[in-house]
């Protein structure tokens, strides 16, 4: 199976990761990123864009799609699988904060990010999702010990 210039189901897997943390912005307004480590900030942003972008567009990518059937089925299946548990922390963390929990809400978009970077054989997606993963985790890390002690 290949794409063409859109993945649409990379847009949705964005776009369902995407509507817990506008849900939770629009909550906690106040709120900042207690972590004062400018350069981790940085790699997080540009880790998170890059592979926002790079889930539905397949830029430097000469064949955009999966090596076999059986890939696309790993594929959609383990995307699906981690979405499903994104969402539920998400709603579990709604209702009770813990660092474990924001933790897991780290680790699991890189893990989405970097498995289907890897699946659909963009590696530019996997470079991106290597930065937001040691990016985002060590921001949610030091904003976890300041807040949630």
């Amino acid at each position: 199976m290949k794409f063409g210039w859109i993945n649409a189901f990379g847009a949705a897997i964005v776009i369902l990761m995407l509507m817990p943390n506008i849900v939770y912005a629009i909550k906690n307004k106040d709120e900042e990123n207690l972590c004062t480590n400018k350069l981790m900030n940085l790699v997080e942003q540009i880790g998170r864009y890059g592979c926002i972008v790079l889930m539905w567009l397949p830029l430097l990518v000469w064949e955009f799609g999966f090596a076999s059937v059986t890939q696309m089925l790993i594929y959609t299946a383990e995307n699906g699988v981690l979405i499903a548990a994104y969402l539920l922390i998400f709603a579990l963390y709604f209702k009770k904060k813990t660092a474990r929990r924001a933790i897991t809400l780290a680790v699991i978009p890189a893990c989405i990010f970097l498995l289907s970077g890897i699946f659909l054989r963009h590696w530019l997606l996997v470079g991106f999702a290597v930065l937001f993963a040691v990016g985002h985790i060590y921001v949610t890390i030091k904003n976890a010990e300041k807040r949630l002690k």
